[in-house]
């Protein structure tokens, strides 16, 4: 069983790719190496390097290889720059799985797992203690969540059509690092931006302290990676051994955490003084998001086994033994 891993180059990717291999898994990447690194992956992994976009190159994936599965994490995935960039979002995640989905058709491919987001929940209106269950409305509030959402109805509907098998994962916050060598090296989530601030001599910002939560800053459930890619292949033994279908899963821990307090948290872990600055809210940013994880529980008898504490020292740990690196 041969499973095409997209955009597996990647922070989220390389560890799935790893765990993949760990359950005895065949596994093939294709990943354009925009925020990629190929030395993530084990050195006899095959790797395609191309855009999804490309769809000839996808395509001969499809007809060099014979794959039995997708599980697809290549997407642009910055909030903010969504909303800055919304042409480019929708070319880059919608315009590219169109392309997967056209060659998976096209070589009979049907079991899918598809990393969604959090995001296409939007901003729901509910109580600030409340999780978020599956079955909550979808009114994604920035052009990524709306670009995951669109990803979800395509797959969703070659379900009906064609058979699919598909499982999409809702992620919420990603953190940690299983290995030094596969830690977040690109600071776009909050834990590397601020532990890259530090390393620099600066503050990081806080964006918004004026949301209607406890301390005015946004609450969100993070993640352990590990945690994650173990929830990827029960997903992918799943549509290995399911029917036709699409079945949409939170990937969370049930615990909401404010940016303050994930501040707090970085600076007793590594000894530094932090004082973040005040900066004004960023468009598209709800003030929570908390996963209710039941259903992966039930569904993939998956659940979290790591607190944000752990996630926070595996992040610093990576993060510091790349101190001389020209990205910090």
């Amino acid at each position: 069983m041969t499973w095409l891993i997209t955009g597996g180059a990647g922070y989220i990717g390389a560890h799935i790719v790893h765990q993949s291999i760990s359950s005895g898994r065949d596994v093939i990447v294709i990943d354009d190496l925009s925020t990629g690194i190929a030395a993530k992956l084990p050195s006899d992994i095959p790797l395609v390097v191309a855009n999804l976009n490309d769809a000839k190159a996808v395509e001969q994936v499809f007809n060099d290889y014979q794959i039995s599965g997708v599980l697809h994490t290549a997407a642009r995935k910055q909030v903010g720059e969504s909303v800055e960039r919304p042409l480019y979002y929708w070319e880059e995640n919608v315009g590219g799985f169109t392309n997967l989905l056209a060659s998976m058709q096209q070589h009979n491919v049907k079991n899918l797992v598809f990393s969604s987001s959090a995001a296409v929940y939007g901003q729901p209106e509910l109580d600030l203690n409340a999780s978020i269950s599956e079955s909550e409305l979808c009114n994604p509030i920035n052009p990524y969540g709306a670009t995951k959402l669109a990803g979800e109805w395509m797959a969703a509907a070659l379900a009906k059509s064609d058979g699919f098998k598909v499982v999409s994962l809702r992620y919420f916050n990603v953190a940690g690092a299983a290995a030094n060598e596969l830690g977040d090296t690109f600071a776009l989530n909050l834990i590397p931006i601020v532990m890259q601030a530090i390393s620099r001599g600066e503050q990081p910002k806080i964006f918004g302290a004026d949301y209607p939560t406890p301390d005015g800053t946004c609450i969100r459930d993070y993640l352990h990676v590990q945690d994650l890619a173990e929830a990827h292949v029960a997903a992918m033994d799943l549509v290995d051994n399911g029917s036709a279908g699409f079945q949409a899963i939170n990937l969370g821990t049930g615990n909401g955490t404010s940016v303050k307090e994930v501040i707090e948290i970085i600076s007793e872990i590594t000894g530094q003084v932090i004082t973040p600055e005040l900066a004004p809210r960023r468009a598209g940013d709800p003030p929570a998001l908390v996963a209710n994880p039941g259903l992966a529980r039930d569904v993939l008898n998956w659940s979290s086994r790591f607190e944000l504490t752990q996630m926070v020292q595996s992040a610093w740990a990576a993060w510091s033994s790349k101190a001389s690196s020209p990205w910090q």
